[in-house]
């Protein structure tokens, strides 16, 4: 199917907002692959209250979806859906069928009435009113079998996600807690590494997916969320398998240049040495190394770490500092230590013009 995107594209966050406050609509959330659009649906479940069906349609069999049921008085027979559509509750559920443009022909086709506006359903089962039903895949220009007949189209609100880019990547990364500092410190200094083959130039950024060459990795939002998983752990494994299995994950090029993040880690001072001294502790010159310290300084942050922190801080530029602040004030796990310690409000009241 051809694309008619006039340029236009949404961020996860408002693709969000449509599905939730646009019920009635079947969105269709297209965009290149690794982008966030698969984990929208937990969030849509914290945010709405609805429990969350999640659907993976191209691994699905028509089995896997409903199943007909006889009834031998009346002759006849009437297909119950699966329960992990959760539709037997009678009560409103978030539904999320995922890559349904790759499903096999015949999964979609029984699909189908689930995406209808007036009087959806699945097998012979109604969806209750007040939930939410939408759609992800890939554009058609990614190269990895996306198609849409248009009939299931007419029924659907096309929308465009955009790849998030490095800073808003850096706030959810910060904000979940459990990425690396050194992957984060990686996307702060190199946002190219999370540009878009859309916007060009993909023949020039060897990290980004690129539909027109083969790739065995390539640095997506995803993809940074498992090569945090590898650099996490790597005191468990050699040098030569962490740098592999990063290579699996983020290419090549993206596993050589986080090489140099981590071995800014390993030189760094402790955040227990930190906290203890503050005044003394060696301060990194290196921009690498001084954006792997801020990150792990936030990750870190407790109510009986911030004014050692802030001491610390002091002694690296005034960027850097700004960079702790700012984060560490957008993140809702940390607001309530940070608005409450006297040092980060008095840096806070004295840098204004950094904020």
């Amino acid at each position: 199917m051809s694309e008619i995107n006039f340029g236009k594209t949404v961020s996860l966050a408002e693709a969000e907002d449509l599905i939730v406050n646009v019920p009635q609509n079947r969105f269709m959330l297209r965009g290149e692959p690794g982008i966030g659009k698969s984990s929208m649906l937990e969030r849509i479940g914290k945010r709405t209250g609805l429990p969350v069906a999640y659907i993976d349609v191209p691994n699905m069999d028509l089995g896997d979806i409903a199943m007909p049921v006889v009834d031998h008085e009346t002759k006849t027979t009437k297909y119950y859906p699966s329960a992990r559509f959760m539709l037997e509750r009678g009560e409103p559920v978030a539904i999320m069928l995922d890559e349904f443009s790759k499903g096999p022909g015949p999964v979609k086709n029984m699909l189908h009435p689930l995406i209808e506006v007036v009087n959806p359903r699945l097998g012979d089962v109604p969806v209750p009113p007040g939930s939410l039903i939408f759609l992800t895949g890939n554009l058609s220009s990614d190269g990895v079998g996306d198609n849409m007949p248009a009939h299931t189209r007419a029924r659907l609100t096309c929308v465009t996600v955009r790849k998030p880019s490095a800073e808003s990547w850096i706030e959810w990364a910060v904000a979940k807690g459990t990425i690396a500092p050194e992957v984060i410190a990686y996307a702060n200094r190199f946002p190219h590494i999370l540009a878009s083959y859309l916007d060009g130039g993909a023949g020039d950024n060897p990290y980004i997916f690129n539909p027109r060459v083969h790739q065995d990795g390539y640095v997506c939002p995803r993809t940074l969320e498992l090569a945090s998983n590898i650099v996490r752990q790597r005191e468990h494994f050699s040098s030569d398998a962490l740098i592999a299995s990063l290579a699996g994950v983020i290419g090549e090029a993206g596993a050589r240049d986080m090489q140099a993040f981590i071995a800014y880690a390993d030189q760094l001072p402790s955040r227990e040495a930190i906290k203890a001294s503050p005044k003394t502790a060696a301060v990194p010159t290196m921009p690498g190394a001084c954006a792997v310290t801020v990150y792990g300084l936030i990750a870190s942050t407790e109510r009986d770490t911030l004014t050692a922190y802030m001491e610390y801080l002091e002694r690296f530029d005034p960027e850097w500092q700004a960079t702790f602040a700012i984060q560490l004030a957008k993140t809702q796990s940390k607001q309530a230590i940070a608005f409450s310690n006297p040092a980060f409000a008095k840096w806070v009241a004295k840098n204004q013009d950094l904020l």
